[in-house]
């Protein structure tokens, strides 16, 4: 078995350990704590952003599941937290199978570890961009039946894409694999437009050398002619809320990130 934790570098901050730090997580090391410090810091609340779209999955993921998806396969999954995705379709389904992706090391060592005792569940190693490979990788062929729906989860990662790496491509070419039934889930970065996007984007393209905010409309073209589901493409706390969570008003940091649910007809 791959030895995933000898590939970890300490010395390089990484998307998945800033964001399991910003979400109360320790799987991180100083130089992820330092980018993570930075946004507490010099843009507190921030850190709204990454619940936000944490508890938007959650609901996401349970809507998909009443809606009769038993199957997810969720790419560029990031570190195990409380509320996995696995454990949500699980509540809804007992017999839900999941298949997480992601190619960050540390992702790697810590899921399969969590992940090995159900045999419905699999944390497969795999680079974005090269989909072919992962469509035949034994454990997605295993779990996940492209002959019925499948519930694609593509939480928080699309912004972590260029332009130049065609992200609207790569929702594609899945929506065309996917069986008529299918669900696709996206949150991204919402450009707002002001000064706290401006901080934020510049911070995530130096510490990890990308990152693109999008306005509505260019992550509405990321679902090209997948059909929207309601309430359409809004900030990820008015995405199906819980009745408890009130009306009150969305602070700028909870309306920088925005999702939508599609359905493929």
């Amino acid at each position: 078995m791959t030895d995933h934790s000898a590939r970890i570098d300490p010395t390089k901050p990484s998307i998945a350990r800033v964001y399991d730090y910003l979400l109360g997580g320790t799987d991180n090391f100083p130089v992820d704590r330092e980018v993570g410090d930075f946004f507490l810091r010099e843009l507190p609340g921030s850190v709204a952003i990454a619940f936000a779209a944490r508890r938007a999955l959650v609901r996401a993921v349970g809507a998909m599941a009443g809606d009769g998806i038993r199957q997810f396969l969720d790419l560029g999954s990031g570190l195990p937290t409380a509320e996995n995705v696995h454990q949500v379709a699980h509540r809804h389904r007992a017999d839900a199978r999941v298949v997480y992706v992601d190619n960050d090391p540390t992702v790697l060592a810590h899921g399969r570890a969590l992940l090995a005792a159900d045999p419905r569940t699999a944390l497969v190693e795999a680079d974005l961009l090269e989909p072919e490979r992962l469509l035949d990788d034994p454990d997605v062929r295993r779990l996940i039946d492209f002959g019925r729906p499948v519930g694609l989860v593509l939480s928080a990662v699309l912004h972590h894409f260029e332009d130049s790496e065609r992200p609207a491509g790569l929702v594609r070419w899945w929506a065309e694999r996917l069986p008529p039934g299918s669900l696709v889930y996206i949150s991204h970065f919402r450009s707002g437009g002001n000064e706290e996007t401006g901080l934020l984007e510049r911070k995530l393209q130096e510490s990890f050398g990308r990152g693109r905010w999008r306005t509505d409309e260019e992550i509405l073209g990321l679902f090209g002619d997948l059909e929207l589901l309601e309430p359409g493409l809004v900030p990820c706390p008015l995405w199906r809320p819980e009745p408890a969570a009130g009306e009150g008003d969305l602070s700028v940091w909870e309306r920088l990130i925005s999702c939508a649910l599609a359905r493929k007809r």
